[in-house]
């Protein structure tokens, strides 16, 4: 997939601000014009007779500090700006989709959203997402997860038409080995061939197919709604629904994570629904 180039080193200290809370963005505008204002007001210091670097290395930092006290927050400002619009934009796009009954709803969506949808999954299921939006190659590898202090690839596959196949399991797999991580995932919106599912069983690579990545983004969106309360109109029968939301996510009976929905794919269960725990395959409890 295509990424974007960025053009400059300041879009790339914003983007940087804007991989924090957007909160943390004001702190370090605050904090930068503070510290920056206070270099570029400071008196200068008494310089001793010939002492000529020494009065040009203090011009050149109140120079600097007079110009960075209105860039820096600058900086900040539109990176916090960015950070609450892509929050904005996540939830959104989660609420949107999770409550579509159009079958191809992950198929309508740009390649981008859809790896937002998908990291914001996994930021559900307790992980910090690096998103990979940026050029140049990125070996197969869309996102990045972390957990526990323990890293994960994850490679999204956002196919309308054909399966995805053992080959692109086969390049993520190589590119964990050479990474050294410990563990990944292969998420598309369509299905997997039975090709790929065989190569993936046993090793610390889970598949995440359409129905699946469907649940993972139900159970986002219930975190997100967790955190803040539904409109007052949007409040009756509440308890009920929360009570069968239980019901239909059971915890883990190993680590009490929230639990997936899968399909047996061998076996004498197979073709047969399960619970299975969301940090497979560090976790294997079933239910």
């Amino acid at each position: 997939m295509a990424r974007r180039k960025k053009s400059s080193p300041v879009e790339d200290l914003i983007d940087l601000v804007a991989l924090l809370p957007w909160y943390v963005g004001v702190v370090l505008a605050v904090l930068g014009y503070l510290v920056l204002h206070r270099i570029a007001a400071a008196p200068l210091l008494a310089l001793k007779p010939g002492d000529v670097s020494g009065a040009m290395v203090g011009a050149v930092w109140r120079g600097l500090a007079s110009a960075g006290q209105y860039i820096v927050p600058l900086v900040c400002v539109a990176g916090a700006a960015i950070s609450a619009w892509r929050r904005h934009t996540r939830r959104s796009l989660i609420d949107s989709t999770t409550r579509s009954t159009a079958p191809d709803v992950l198929d309508g969506m740009s390649w981008r959203e859809f790896e937002i949808l998908v990291g914001e999954g996994f930021r559900s299921q307790g992980y910090t997402v690096a998103e990979n939006f940026k050029g140049g190659p990125d070996d197969g590898v869309d996102l990045v997860l972390r957990r526990s202090g323990e890293q994960y690839l994850v490679q999204c596959k956002q196919w309308r038409a054909f399966k995805v196949g053992v080959p692109v399991v086969r390049e993520l797999y190589g590119v964990m080995a050479a990474r050294g991580v410990a563990g990944g995932f292969v998420v598309t919106s369509g299905r997997f061939t039975s090709e790929a599912e065989e190569f993936a069983s046993g090793r610390n690579v889970q598949l995440i197919d359409g129905p699946q990545l469907q649940t993972l983004l139900k159970q986002a969106r219930r975190a997100s709604g967790a955190k803040h309360a539904e409109p007052a109109g949007a409040a009756t029968g509440a308890t009920d629904q929360a009570s069968s939301t239980t019901k239909a996510a059971p915890s883990c009976p190993r680590c009490a994570q929230t639990m997936v929905r899968r399909t047996a794919k061998k076996g004498a269960n197979a073709g047969h629904d399960f619970w299975g725990c969301a940090d497979y395959p560090r976790c294997r409890g079933t239910a």
